[in-house]
């Protein structure tokens, strides 16, 4: 007789059925296991932990050769989570369940070797996935809260295979657990709290009223840092479905505790120092990065040109299409990654750039050659760049500002809501209601600029400092500058803070004054 149940593969934040199959052959008097369907190390090694979880409830394996596959048999098997469905398929083999017990569910789970069922990663789209299938899942304790978020979907959570198997004998009920609670992230830094830096606050909350990728350049303890730490308190919470997308990679990543989720953004902040795998996921066992786990909130990379030219490029398409492909030799694993990128850097090696006190004394060999560990690409996908100046002592010696995160919040919100009222009544892609995602009909309807500020652009474009890509994020961040002006048109004076803000190489701003923008309108200006 052949014992079934259904379990879980992974394909980035996917879950793909896999069967788990058991089969007691022969009567040779010894005892063998074998598993079979590619599984990898860690699954090969679930015979152990399934022999010694049986051994540690008092149950002693049959005498026979057991053969556990996992079908598809041409799909690669990875992880420990596969331990629990080969023990139910051979409780159910070897008679200590009833075999129609397991139907109608699927499960996953690591054995300890005292029969005890502990934690794994992916459970929240395990359950997503069982209940496509009309199916409930068996999993951990206590991932079971976890597990409960993918709504309509039966769930057992036993805390031990003994008491699995108590419940499927009718000697003891397991309860279906609650959904985890909705928790907060904690108090977020207030805006108030940075001297000075008007223009880079103004940049900071244009950013967050778009979904606008940053560039802060500045000295050091000039406030990149506080003001990018503080772009989560200017950013909504996230909507039901982000929150299960963002949730799902999470939960991948084994970084859900007890089912908790958060509505508040998430914030990543990686050090100079991480991989590309480490950014964009992969290794071993795939995993998803950094950018991943930024999904639907903020990728901070300070000190940016100290990541590796190849970390840094790896971002580039994420950047673009909103998802990372990690591509092996056998499958293409895929992991979404829509996230905002804030980013901080010194003006060269030194820290101090080319001028005032202190000045670099290599300037501007300098400043181009640390500059130029940043690829042209990248810095084509950043739409606002924004010198940040040192602060003085007079900038200490101010009170606190008027307004802080509070009224910035508020704008940066109506903004938003504009953005979505506007796509909603057109009966657009609701995809494209944030700016900064828009494109086609899109921009076409609602970023034509008027006629003075066409020109303006056309004006720039000659110049030689917009590419192709750069011309359409130049209209997606003139649109966000009408937005947060209350303005139902993009005139020509949003065209020109958008140009201020749109260089491809740091310092570049008196040059670009002088060639593109009228008399007048610098920098100075916003």
């Amino acid at each position: 007789m052949v014992a079934r149940v259904v379990t879980v593969a992974f394909d980035g934040v996917d879950a793909r059925r896999v069967d788990v199959e058991v089969q007691l052959v022969g009567g040779t008097g010894q005892t063998s296991f074998t598993i079979v369907g590619l599984p990898d190390k860690a699954v090969a090694e679930s015979r152990e932990r399934v022999h010694g979880a049986f051994a540690g409830i008092g149950l002693a394996l049959p005498p026979r050769r057991i053969i556990a596959n996992l079908a598809p048999a041409d799909q690669r098997k990875e992880g420990s989570h596969f331990d629990l469905p080969i023990a139910l398929s051979l409780l159910a083999a070897m008679g200590v369940i009833a075999p129609d017990a397991l139907d109608g569910w699927a499960a996953v789970g690591e054995l300890g070797l005292d029969g005890q069922i502990a934690a794994v990663g992916g459970t929240l789209p395990a359950a997503v996935a069982a209940a496509s299938m009309g199916l409930g899942l068996i999993c951990p304790e206590i991932n079971g809260p976890e597990a409960a978020w993918a709504g309509d979907v039966s769930i057992l959570a036993p805390r031990s295979l003994i008491g699995l198997i108590n419940h499927f004998k009718g000697t003891q009920v397991l309860r279906a657990p609650e959904p985890g609670p909705i928790r907060s992230g904690g108090a977020v830094p207030d805006l108030r709290e940075v001297k000075g830096q008007e223009s880079a606050k103004r940049a900071l909350e244009i950013a967050a009223a778009g979904g606008h990728n940053l560039l802060f350049v500045g000295p050091p303890g000039s406030g990149k840092s506080m003001m990018a730490q503080r772009l989560p308190g200017l950013l909504p919470p996230l909507t039901p479905q982000e929150l299960l997308e963002t949730s799902m990679v999470w939960s991948v990543a084994g970084l859900i505790e007890r089912g908790a989720l958060t509505r508040d953004r998430p914030f990543r902040s990686p050090h100079h120092s991480a991989s590309m795998a480490a950014l964009t996921g992969g290794g071993t066992r795939a995993k998803p990065g950094e950018a991943s786990l930024a999904h639907n909130g903020v990728l901070f990379l300070d000190e940016l040109p100290e990541y590796s030219a190849q970390a840094l490029d790896s971002l580039r398409q994420p950047l673009e299409t909103g998802e990372i492909v990690v591509a092996r030799a056998n499958a293409h694993i895929r992991y979404p990654a829509r996230f905002q990128l804030v980013a901080a850097m010194n003006p060269c090696r030194c820290g101090l750039g080319g001028a005032g006190r202190g000045a670099c004394g290599k300037a501007p060999r300098c400043q181009r050659d640390y500059q130029n560990r940043i690829s042209g690409p990248l810095f084509d996908r950043i739409d606002l760049t924004v010198e940040v100046p040192p602060v003085t002592a007079a900038d200490m010696a101010l009170p606190p500002p008027s307004e802080g995160t509070a009224e910035a919040a508020a704008r940066v919100h109506a903004a938003r809501a504009m953005q979505e009222d506007r796509v909603r009544a057109a009966g657009l892609d609701p995809a494209q209601a944030l700016n900064a995602r828009s494109g086609g009909d899109v921009l076409d309807r609602f970023a034509t600029p008027d006629s003075a500020g066409r020109a303006l652009l056309m004006r720039a474009g000659e110049a030689g400092g917009l590419t192709a890509r750069g011309w359409t994020r130049t209209l997606r961040l003139a649109r966000t500058i009408a937005d947060l002006d209350g303005s139902e048109g993009v005139l020509r004076r949003h065209i020109a803070e958008a140009l201020i803000y749109r260089r491809t190489t740091v310092g570049a701003q008196a040059d670009f004054d002088r060639q593109v923008m009228p008399s007048g309108l610098g920098a100075a200006a916003f």
